[in-house]
């Protein structure tokens, strides 16, 4: 399934290993040696089989225990060796995952590179959370942006685009950033009292969604820590009483 001398890079998914794709899980299994980064889920890594070389490339944010350059020049180095590659990337390889630059770095080199494409975290945490992310007559439209930065920068991001109504806005990496990007929705024209889903550890065990309105954003993050992977859901699609569980609640009530 991988030739020699290639790469593929995978998506690994926000974590629990049923949620891989049938052909991800072939090509963990086909693989010489893996490149993983930190967010790949446990069970996930527990799919590798004995013997195949694992090299743990980092990639959570606020830390990075390998430069993107050196991953782009290992990923070079095993396929110019010769080895089946597969790098693992949790969610989907193009969210948000870099996958660009590798690419063009095994291209320049003549290396052959393909993508298996996995399940970004914003529709797990949907699933999750009984929500329809583009709700008909709610949101229109699904906008995902990252929060991620380097020390001492602010968001540069298009507020007043982000706060238009009609639509549900992602944030990926956002704990850090949760008070910045509340004060700047609202003060772009965001209601107040707009729902926020803040969803952690998203499909593992210990995963955790916690609901409230966007002014309450940064309290809503205190408990988290720098440790958890967090996705912000902001709309009105990710309201309470548009969720199926709490729908599906209501109505068990109801009867």
């Amino acid at each position: 399934m991988i030739a020699p001398g290639e790469v593929w890079l995978v998506g690994a998914g926000p974590g629990d290993p049923d949620l891989l794709t049938r052909k991800a899980e072939k090509l963990i299994a086909a693989a010489e040696i893996v490149f993983y980064d930190a967010l790949v889920g446990p069970g996930v890594l527990d799919l590798i089989p004995p013997g195949v070389e694992r090299v743990s490339v980092g990639k959570r944010s606020g830390r990075h225990s390998k430069a993107q350059e050196s991953i782009n020049d290992l990923l070079l180095a095993a396929a110019k060796a010769g080895k089946r590659v597969v790098r693992l990337k949790g969610g989907d390889p193009s969210v948000f995952g870099r996958s660009a630059e590798e690419m063009a770095h095994l291209a320049a080199d003549g290396v052959r590179f393909h993508i298996c494409p996995g399940i970004t975290t914003a529709s797990a945490a949907a699933a999750s959370g009984g929500a329809s992310l583009t709700l008909r007559g709610v949101a229109r439209g699904l906008t995902l942006v990252t929060a991620h930065l380097k020390a001492g920068e602010s968001l540069k991001l298009d507020w007043e685009a982000l706060a238009r109504p009609g639509g549900t806005l992602g944030i990926y990496m956002g704990r850090a950033a949760a008070g910045e990007i509340s004060r700047s929705l609202i003060a772009a024209g965001r209601d107040p009292e707009t729902p926020v889903m803040v969803a952690v550890n998203v499909s593992l065990p210990d995963e955790r969604l916690i609901r409230g309105k966007l002014s309450a954003l940064a309290f809503l993050v205190q408990t988290i820590s720098d440790e958890d992977p967090t996705l912000l859901l902001i709309g009105e699609a990710v309201a309470a009483t548009h969720c199926a569980a709490d729908i599906t609640a209501e109505v068990a009530l109801s009867v």
